[in-house]
Protein backbone atom coordinates (compact mmCIF):
# COMPACT_ATOMS: atom_id res chain seq x y z
CA UNK A 1 0.00 0.00 0.00
CA UNK A 2 2.82 2.35 0.80
CA UNK A 3 4.33 2.18 -2.81
CA UNK A 4 1.12 2.91 -4.45
CA UNK A 5 0.92 6.02 -2.10
CA UNK A 6 4.28 6.64 -3.19
CA UNK A 7 3.48 6.35 -6.86
CA UNK A 8 0.15 8.45 -6.71
CA UNK A 9 1.74 11.21 -5.22
CA UNK A 10 4.58 10.90 -7.86
CA UNK A 11 2.42 10.87 -10.64
CA UNK A 12 0.40 14.17 -9.26
CA UNK A 13 3.76 15.64 -9.09
CA UNK A 14 3.88 15.36 -12.50
CA UNK A 15 1.05 16.63 -13.19
CA UNK A 16 1.38 19.73 -11.23
CA UNK A 17 4.84 20.15 -13.38
CA UNK A 18 2.68 19.89 -16.51
CA UNK A 19 0.60 22.77 -15.44
CA UNK A 20 4.03 25.10 -14.93
CA UNK A 21 5.42 23.62 -17.80
CA UNK A 22 2.04 24.48 -19.79
CA UNK A 23 2.06 28.37 -18.15
CA UNK A 24 5.47 28.84 -19.60
CA UNK A 25 4.45 28.21 -23.30
CA UNK A 26 1.56 29.58 -25.14
CA UNK A 27 -0.95 26.67 -25.12
CA UNK A 28 -5.04 27.40 -25.45
CA UNK A 29 -5.88 27.49 -22.33
CA UNK A 30 -9.42 26.26 -23.88
CA UNK A 31 -7.81 22.91 -24.92
CA UNK A 32 -8.74 19.65 -23.30
CA UNK A 33 -5.04 19.11 -22.09
CA UNK A 34 -4.82 22.60 -20.87
CA UNK A 35 -8.99 22.57 -18.85
CA UNK A 36 -8.11 19.19 -18.01
CA UNK A 37 -4.42 20.27 -16.12
CA UNK A 38 -6.60 22.64 -14.45
CA UNK A 39 -9.13 21.09 -13.41
CA UNK A 40 -7.27 18.57 -11.65
CA UNK A 41 -4.63 21.20 -9.88
CA UNK A 42 -6.72 23.97 -9.19
CA UNK A 43 -8.26 22.34 -6.03
CA UNK A 44 -4.78 22.35 -4.54
CA UNK A 45 -3.12 24.88 -5.46
CA UNK A 46 -6.05 28.08 -5.15
CA UNK A 47 -5.79 27.37 -0.87
CA UNK A 48 -2.06 27.22 -1.36
CA UNK A 49 -2.01 30.29 -3.19
CA UNK A 50 -3.92 32.46 -0.71
CA UNK A 51 -1.78 31.28 2.36
CA UNK A 52 1.15 32.78 0.55
CA UNK A 53 1.65 36.66 0.65
CA UNK A 54 1.91 38.29 -2.82
CA UNK A 55 5.54 37.92 -4.47
CA UNK A 56 5.92 40.12 -7.27
CA UNK A 57 3.84 38.37 -9.77
CA UNK A 58 5.76 34.70 -9.19
CA UNK A 59 3.76 32.23 -8.45
CA UNK A 60 5.14 29.58 -5.35
CA UNK A 61 2.16 27.32 -5.02
CA UNK A 62 3.22 24.91 -7.26
CA UNK A 63 6.82 24.71 -5.70
CA UNK A 64 4.90 24.64 -1.80
CA UNK A 65 2.33 22.04 -3.40
CA UNK A 66 4.43 19.47 -4.55
CA UNK A 67 6.78 19.30 -1.19
CA UNK A 68 3.95 19.35 0.45
CA UNK A 69 2.43 16.04 -1.37
CA UNK A 70 5.63 14.22 -1.35
CA UNK A 71 6.35 15.15 2.66
CA UNK A 72 2.81 13.96 3.17
CA UNK A 73 2.78 10.84 0.47
CA UNK A 74 6.15 9.55 2.03
CA UNK A 75 4.71 10.11 5.85
CA UNK A 76 1.81 7.92 4.61
CA UNK A 77 3.32 5.18 3.01
CA UNK A 78 5.47 4.65 5.94
CA UNK A 79 2.62 4.80 8.53
CA UNK A 80 0.73 1.79 6.04
CA UNK A 81 4.06 0.15 6.01
CA UNK A 82 4.31 0.40 9.92
CA UNK A 83 1.09 -1.11 9.79
CA UNK A 84 1.92 -3.86 7.66
CA UNK A 85 -0.88 -3.16 5.33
Amino acid sequence: MGELILLLTQLYSFVLLARVLMSWVQIDPHSPLARTLYDLTEPVLAPVRNLLPPTAGLDFSPIIAIIGIQVLGATLAQLFTMAGM
